[in-house]
């Protein structure tokens, strides 16, 4: 199954936190953040919303730093993705 978006939604897969801190520290599962750099796995067409032209400016493939608590977790064939907003994309990562 494969997941299109709509309008000006971005589909994200979330690059794992690491699992010990700079200073040697292993985190347990609760004690991670959640990952805020994801992979672009989807990108809706933009067009116009509300009015407004909506230009697409990710693409599949880049790597992006997200919101903190944004978007809406989904899971499908046991793969977690995060579909967001692409104004809830705040950089892409070089």
């Amino acid at each position: 199954m494969t997941i299109e978006p709509l309008a000006d939604r971005v589909v994200l897969k979330m690059v794992e936190a690491e699992e010990t801190t700079k200073s040697g520290i292993i985190l347990t599962g609760s004690a991670k953040e959640k990952p805020q750099i994801a992979e672009i796995v989807a990108v809706g067409p933009g067009g116009v919303i509300d009015g407004n032209e909506i230009v697409m400016y990710v693409k599949k493939g880049d790597k992006v730093l997200t919101s903190k608590y944004s978007g809406t977790e989904v899971k499908i064939d046991d793969v977690e993705y995060t579909i967001v907003k692409q104004s809830d994309i705040l950089a892409i990562v070089k």
